[in-house]
């Protein structure tokens, strides 16, 4: 879930009423909406095998290498969910579109999680690839909390704010990671960022890729940490409305199983706020038979 930095009863009666109309408009509407429930009953009935068979192979290869980085039995952690998928229904379907082998189908509404509370309206964007036909490939929800305009226009059934490119579906058939998980790693491994006004691209032994941008965030290194040596690699790029004096963070820490113990930050690499930062640069850090001791 992240949150996109760019009503009256009648008007509510309205819209939920108009989106069957919306949906007959494009035959596609009715055909990735069914795939997309045949995920989400994969998720609730927690299927295995209905889950691998309306999921992208690109997203099933990701979402596995995540679990055995994190040393999560598969496919049993498949199901630990903070919340449930929503359901489309009451949704009202704002956009829909398809390039190539991919879509997305863009809805509005109280997208409901079924985590209590009373939810409101947001946009919930639902991403599809065709491989022998068209697989569930993601979602992502887009909090209006800090657009209260252009909620309010989306409530009133203007939704030119979707036709923005970041909406629009890529066209490039999807590619797998490089890497293929097969069991959980032996050592976990995170990648963390504080960089306010800048994108931080982290690159650990060549393989595990990650982009944070304007944030504070950890993310899982996938295929974990090596024996011997592990090599870190960071790019920093600023970003519009930076004032190029924020300070910035970039650490690689290594994850104990054991209750209580943690380990100093492998890697690091710190600018204080004002500081002349690098545009890039390398390091290392090394996992010998002493450090792997406090972490098994």
């Amino acid at each position: 879930m992240k949150t996109l930095l760019r009503p009256t009863a009648v008007i509510s009666l309205v819209l939920v009423a108009f989106a069957p109309v919306l949906a007959a408009q494009n035959p596609m509407q009715p055909v990735l909406e069914g795939v997309y429930n045949q995920w989400r009953q994969s998720m609730i009935s927690k299927s295995p095998n209905r889950w691998s068979q309306t999921t992208s192979l690109r997203r099933q290869v990701e979402i596995r290498n995540r679990i055995f980085s994190e040393r999560r039995p598969f496919p049993a952690s498949l199901f630990d969910l903070p919340a449930a998928p929503p359901d489309l229904r009451g949704l009202t379907p704002a956009r829909l579109k398809v390039r190539g082998p991919t879509a997305k189908a863009i809805y509005f509404g109280k997208i409901d999680f079924g985590v209590g509370g009373a939810p409101t309206e947001n946009i919930l964007v639902l991403s599809f690839v065709q491989e022998a036909g068209w697989k569930y490939d993601g979602a992502e929800f887009i909090n209006l909390m800090a657009l209260p305009d252009v909620r309010a226009s989306l409530a009133k059934g203007d939704y030119s704010v979707l036709d923005k490119p970041e909406f629009a579906p890529s066209g490039a058939p999807p590619v797998n990671p490089p890497i293929q998980l097969k069991a959980p790693v032996p050592y976990i491994a995170k990648v963390y960022a504080y960089c306010p006004g800048r994108e931080v691209t982290v690159q650990v032994n060549r393989r595990s890729r990650h982009v944070l941008a304007n944030t504070q965030q950890a993310e899982v290194v996938i295929g974990g940490a090596s024996p011997g040596n592990n090599e870190v690699e960071y790019v920093v790029k600023s970003l519009p409305g930076s004032t190029g004096k924020e300070p910035l963070t970039i650490r690689v820490y290594l994850m104990s199983e054991k209750p209580g113990v943690k380990i100093p930050a492998v890697f690091e690499y710190t600018v204080p706020e004002g500081g002349a930062v690098k545009s890039s640069g390398k390091g290392s850090f090394v996992l010998n038979p002493a450090l792997a001791a406090k972490l098994r």
